[in-house]
């Protein structure tokens, strides 16, 4: 009777060990394939090189998405770039959203994006512009507007460094002088 117990045991196993299982499948609208890693709100980073603070960054959302290396920003996007001496920003860079390459480290700002230099009094207006980590300059492909205390400037295409010092446009669609 002792050998037989162990031996139905292990016959009772086998059997039910074997079944064929059905296997799963993914949907496709499942809204937790594209759910974020991470989620924070009202957000603020500082840019730093050694001791020095570069830039600032708020935004009221921040989604981080780890599989496609992206980050999400949102309700309100803000970039103060700092001079050297920290003494306030030199420039300031406003959109209503942002998107973060996080191999890179490169920003496209997306949705009424502005920025003001306070060094030259200029600002920049339009709708899509990325900001290049490794040149830390600010380019668009978009139509631009460009108003500074000497003129008024339009066109399609841009880049220029992150302070608006100097910028050229690609193709001007119109010039004013007062």
């Amino acid at each position: 009777m002792r050998i037989l117990q162990p031996l139905l045991v292990c016959l009772v196993l086998a059997a039910f060990g074997c079944s064929d299982r059905t296997a799963s499948t993914r949907v496709k609208d499942d809204p937790f394939l594209e759910a974020p890693a991470h989620l924070s709100y009202n957000i603020e980073v500082l840019f730093t090189d050694s001791s020095y603070t570069k830039a600032i960054l708020t935004a009221g959302e921040a989604r981080l998405y780890e599989d496609r290396q992206q980050t999400t920003l949102s309700n309100g996007v803000s970039v103060d770039f700092l001079s050297r001496t920290g003494i306030g920003p030199a420039a300031r860079l406003t959109s209503d959203s942002a998107l973060v390459d996080d191999r890179t480290r490169d920003m496209t700002a997306i949705g009424n994006v502005r920025v003001h230099s306070d060094s030259s009094a200029t600002t920049l207006t339009t709708k899509r512009l990325i900001w290049v980590n490794s040149t830390q300059k600010i380019r668009s492909d978009a139509y631009v507007r460009i108003v500074s205390p000497t003129e008024t400037i339009e066109g399609i295409g841009f880049e220029s460094d992150q302070y608006l010092t100097a910028y050229r446009i690609f193709q001007v669609r119109g010039v004013h002088r007062p």
